[in-house]
């Protein structure tokens, strides 16, 4: 995708043009509208892992809907990190665990927010469950399919919430343009989407291991493997796992479908350093009513960054780095017509900084329409009211189920390089 400024500015203002007057537009002021305590007051929460997913969604926990009880990870760093955050933030200090059941047993707590890594999902989340706890895990659902059955009967039976966490349902953007462009009809008939996620860099990640810490106190070989988890197929599914999810997830919702069948390839073509995971992806997903979806993830250029991008006979909408929606019209020679105006003279937005250091080297940043850490923050605030009031989650295990199923048959594709049927 390249556009000029100018472009990205007129996409912008067709995208809140084509929303002015409709409930949609309404969407941009969730972050502002839902406000705490919910009744019967912050639910008492503990965390179960605070590496840097738990950190930043302990960093964007608002105290009127959660109480942070308790920090529960296997890295004194981490909690010693997490610490640092509720001090920041002026709150309570929380107590620390090893031993994610030895704080159910002692913590008086009534949910948990986890984001261990993903081999260990179906056993966490379903304990929690069945101990009495609701539950905002992270994505994506589970290792496997069958960790993602477990989960969601333990929930069933339990009758207590599951969230996955999907947070771009949360996200005012994405909302809007689901109610206001989508679901309106706006974009006519979609037979393409393209998602991707591209970056440059290594995701191999550095830090120094505690003193005296033992791995195989906790099943794994070596630090090497407690730090990089994501690298081996023992705790990972890789890129489709830890990116694609996110952006599959936002297919099947826009498309009301999960895909029918998958192709793709990939492999490790630039990192021979002994990793197991592919660092370059490409997936093409089939949906019904003959639609497609097509999902690139690399590792060695990061000049396009991440967005979804759904291609109708009406228009073209993007949405860009969670953050940034536009909006094209096809013109009358069925191309899409793209007006240059002078900058500036579209609406003064919020600007925020989510470009990562590894991003392609493009002009200033953009306006954009909300930031970031709202849709984390009215993730958690939304689940806790679920957990208060009955509030209806915005994605849910069985939207969470058809995400991983999709992106688990496409791990299976690229790595017997076949297509792939969804059952």
């Amino acid at each position: 995708m390249n556009l000029t400024p100018e472009q990205e500015e007129l996409g912008r203002r067709n995208f809140l043009k084509a929303l002015a007057g409709t409930p949609a537009l309404a969407a941009f002021g969730a972050a502002a509208a839902l406000r705490g305590p919910v009744r019967g007051g912050p639910v008492r929460v503990g965390f179960i892992g605070v590496g840097g997913q738990g950190r930043g969604l302990l960093r964007n926990t608002d105290a009127a809907f959660a109480e942070v009880r308790a920090l529960c990870d296997i890295n004194p760093k981490h909690l010693a990190a997490a610490d640092e955050i509720l001090l920041a933030a002026k709150k309570p200090a929380a107590r620390h665990y090893e031993d994610w059941k030895e704080m159910l047993q002692k913590e008086d707590i009534e949910a948990v927010v986890m984001a261990p890594p993903l081999f260990l999902h179906a056993e966490m989340a379903a304990g929690c469950l069945e101990a009495g706890k609701h539950v905002l895990c992270e994505k994506m659902m589970a290792w496997d399919e069958a960790g993602c059955r477990r989960m969601n009967e333990a929930a069933q039976k339990s009758g207590k919430v599951l969230e996955i966490g999907y947070q771009r349902n949360y996200n005012p953007v994405y909302q809007a343009a689901y109610e206001g462009i989508v679901r309106a009809g706006v974009l006519g008939d979609v037979y393409h989407a393209r998602l991707a996620w591209h970056r440059n860099g290594n995701w191999r990640r550095k830090e120094e291991p505690p003193p005296g810490f033992e791995p195989t106190r906790w099943g794994y070989p070596s630090w090497e493997h407690v730090v990089n988890w994501r690298l081996y197929w023992k705790y990972s599914k890789g890129l489709l796992a830890e990116l694609a999810s996110h952006q599959v997830n936002i297919a099947n919702w826009f498309f009301d479908a999960i895909p029918q069948a998958v192709s793709g390839t990939g492999g490790v073509y630039r990192f021979k350093d002994g990793r197991e995971v592919e660092d370059h992806i490409y997936v093409t997903f089939e949906y019904p009513q003959d639609r497609t979806v097509v999902f690139s993830s690399i590792e060695s250029n990061a000049f396009d960054e991440y967005y979804e991008m759904f291609m109708g006979t009406k228009g073209t909408l993007i949405l860009r780095r969670e953050v940034d929606a536009m909006l094209f019209e096809e013109g009358g020679q069925g191309r899409t017509a793209v007006e240059v105006v002078p900058r500036g003279s579209g609406p003064a937005l919020e600007s925020s900084e989510t470009r990562p250091e590894t991003a392609g080297a493009r002009g200033a940043a953009s306006v954009t329409t909300v930031e970031r850490p709202a849709s984390y923050r009215l993730e958690i605030s939304e689940f806790c009211a679920s957990v208060r009031t009955g509030r209806p989650l915005r994605c849910g295990p069985d939207k969470a189920i058809g995400s991983a199923v999709a992106c688990l048959a496409a791990n299976r594709a690229v790595q017997t390089r076949s297509r792939v049927e969804l059952t």
